[in-house]
C-alpha cells in the first residue's frame, strides 16, 4: 500500500478512511473538484500500489468522457482520460492523476519556472493546427474537436480537412452602445472570425458612404487578431459633436458572405449631463468611453 507518512499509521488511517467513505456512502466530489482527482484518491484508498485480480464484469462503465477512454494502470478497466490542461502522471511510476486522452501528451510546463512556480505535468495537445469539422465549424486544434465529438456522439462528427473551414464571417465581439459628452473621443470596436480573412467596413445610418469618408475627425483602423483567423476593426470619432449621434454599423465580408452588427452613439451636452447620465446608467449595454489617453492603433495591413 502506498504510504505518505509512517507505514503503520498510514495503513490504519487509510482503512478508516476507506470504511467511512466507501462503506457508508459513495465518495462525493466537492463543488468544482475535478473528477480525475477524485479517481486518484479512490484508487489510492482501494488499491494502493498493487492491483487486485482483474474482473472486467465488475468494472464500472465510464460516462461523459470528453477526451476518450484509457485503460487503467492495472490493465483491467476503462476509465475517462484526462482533458487538455489537467494534471497527469508523467511516467508509469505514478498512478494518481491518470493518463491523457487521445491526441494528448503529458508534458511539464516549463513556463512555470520563469514565474517561480514548480512545474506540473499537464495534458497538452500534440497539434496546434486548426481543423474543419463535418458540422462546418472551425476548431482551433484536434483536441478541441475531439471534445466536441465526444460530447455529441449522435452527431457522428468527423474531420473534413486540416485547416479552418471556409465560411462567411462571424462577429465574435460586436460594437457596444456608447454615450459620452460633446468634445470627448469615442471608439467602437468589432472583432470578427472568418476564413478567408474578412474585411471590415463602417457606416452610419442615413449615409451611403462608408466611413471615414472625407471627415477629418473620424478614422478607422484594423489589424489581425487577437486570435488566429480573426481580424479586429475600430472606428474612432474625435471630439464628438451632436451631429455624430446615431447608429453605426460594422460590416464584415469575404467571398462567402457578409455579416453586420450595430451600436448607437448618444451625445450629451455638458449642461444636460446630470439629468441624462442617470437615465442612461440604468439602460443595458451602455458604456461611457474615454480613450483620451489610449495608444493609437497601428494598421497591420
Amino acid at each position: 500500500m502506498r504510504c505518505l507518512v509512517g507505514q503503520a499509521f498510514c495503513s490504519g488511517a487509510l482503512v478508516l478512511l476507506y470504511l467511512s467513505l466507501f462503506s457508508l456512502q459513495p465518495i462525493s466530489t466537492a463543488p468544482g473538484s475535478p473528477d480525475y482527482l477524485q479517481r486518484g484518491w479512490k484508487r489510492l484508498l482501494e488499491e494502493g500500489e498493487s492491483c487486485a485480480d482483474c474482473q472486467p464484469d465488475d468494472c464500472p462503465a465510464p460516462r461523459g468522457c470528453l477526451s476518450g477512454v484509457v485503460i487503467d494502470h492495472c490493465d483491467c478497466c476503462w476509465e475517462c482520460a484526462n482533458l487538455e490542461g489537467q494534471i497527469c502522471d508523467l511516467d508509469n511510476t505514478n498512478h494518481f492523476y491518470g493518463k491523457c486522452g487521445e491526441n494528448l501528451e503529458c508534458r511539464l510546463d516549463l513556463g512555470d519556472l520563469w514565474e517561480g512556480e514548480v512545474p506540473e505535468p499537464q495534458c497538452t495537445c500534440v497539434s496546434n493546427k486548426a481543423v474543419c469539422g463535418s458540422d462546418g465549424k472551425t476548431y482551433p486544434q484536434i483536441c478541441k474537436f475531439q471534445e466536441a465529438a465526444n460530447a455529441q456522439p449522435r452527431a457522428n462528427l468527423t474531420v473534413s480537412h486540416e485547416g479552418p473551414c471556409e465560411a462567411a464571417p462571424h462577429i465574435i465581439s460586436p460594437p457596444y452602445d456608447i454615450w459620452n459628452l460633446t468634445g470627448r473621443d469615442v471608439i467602437f470596436g468589432c472583432e470578427v472570425f472568418a476564413y478567408p480573412m474578412a474585411s471590415i467596413e463602417w457606416r452610419k445610418d442615413g449615409t451611403e458612404m462608408f466611413l471615414p469618408g472625407d471627415d477629418p475627425h473620424i478614422s478607422v483602423q484594423f489589424r489581425g487578431g487577437p486570435q488566429k483567423y480573426e481580424v479586429s476593426g475600430w472606428l474612432q470619432i474625435q471630439q464628438i459633436r451632436l451631429t455624430d449621434e446615431g447608429t453605426y454599423h460594422c460590416y464584415a465580408k469575404n467571398r462567402h458572405g457578409e455579416v453586420a452588427a450595430k451600436a448607437s452613439l448618444t451625445v450629451i451636452p455638458p449642461d444636460q449631463m446630470n439629468l441624462t447620465a442617470l437615465h442612461l446608467l440604468r439602460l443595458p449595454h451602455h458604456q461611457e468611453e474615454d480613450y483620451s489617453d489610449a495608444e493609437d492603433f497601428d494598421d497591420y495591413y
